[in-house]
């Protein structure tokens, strides 16, 4: 399937690792012109498979809570494409910080604002170029917005609240051609993942225990089938699809996780 994709520029939020590295990967695959904002230099091996595959991705090095440098690098990525306008964007960057009631107000207000605050301002400074180009955003959620984790309270409300932000853009888009939806993953095994089971006591036992739990295939969701989806619903092939919330997760938070043990 074409996705119509080719040589429109996505913007992509932690586009260098991660879930967001294979959204970039799956974007130069299908001809688009990755824009990395990342608060990390991109890997050596990623960057020469994305160099391999789109030499004209773009990749600022920020932190997305620092507004001025943010404002000046939208600005500039625009300036960059050559006329060729921005026609995605990826709200991608997060971090589970597992701040939870204990925590206190002002941990909780800085936890919100680390993982939310940049996804208003990027929606913000990209609109009219979106609207330019009738293009569309997807935002990545997580399960624990429908679902709840314990001991995450500020993570847990960034992630319903992109949730509702997604309902509410696609209605202030409605006029404009461009569509807003978004991803909730759930068990994703990325690097990251990895880590966090490493410092268990039996790795291999924790994820096993897990996968147990995910009905279809008993096995955890790979990024690139994250990025997949965010990359149809990026598509014009989507074109009817706006204020969506999509689970890719084997059927993890909406199946009966007893289905296996009955």
């Amino acid at each position: 399937m074409n996705l119509e994709l080719r040589d429109r520029y996505v913007l992509v939020t932690g586009g260098g690792s991660g879930i967001g590295a294979a959204i970039s990967l799956t974007l130069a695959q299908e001809g688009a012109i990755p824009i990395i904002f990342g608060r990390d230099p991109l890997a050596s091996d990623f960057e020469a498979r994305l160099q391999k595959l789109q030499p004209k991705f773009k990749f600022y090095k920020l932190e997305l809570t620092d507004e001025v440098t943010v404002r000046s690098a939208v600005q500039h990525a625009i300036e960059q494409t050559a006329g060729g306008g921005l026609y995605g964007l990826v709200n991608n960057a997060g971090v589970n910080d597992h701040v939870g009631l204990q925590a206190g107000p002002d941990s909780f207000a800085a936890s919100v604002h680390r993982n939310l605050s940049h996804v208003f301002l990027l929606a913000h400074l990209c609109e009219p170029h979106l609207k330019a180009s009738r293009g569309a955003i997807v935002n990545i959620s997580s399960k624990t917005a429908l679902t709840g984790q314990g001991d995450t309270s500020g993570y847990v409300s960034a992630k319903g609240a992109i949730l509702s932000l997604t309902r509410e853009w696609a209605a202030a888009f409605r006029h404009d051609g461009v569509r807003v939806n978004a991803v909730l993953p759930a068990e994703v095994f990325t690097p990251m993942y990895e880590s966090e089971l490493a410092k268990r006591a039996d790795p291999a036992a924790s994820k096993a225990a897990i996968e147990r739990l995910i009905p279809l295939g008993s096995r955890m969701t790979t990024p690139e089938e994250i990025a997949s989806m965010v990359v149809f619903l990026l598509s014009p092939v989507s074109s009817h699809t706006t204020g969506q919330w999509i689970v890719v997760d084997g059927g993890y938070t909406h199946l009966d996780r007893a289905l296996d043990h009955v």
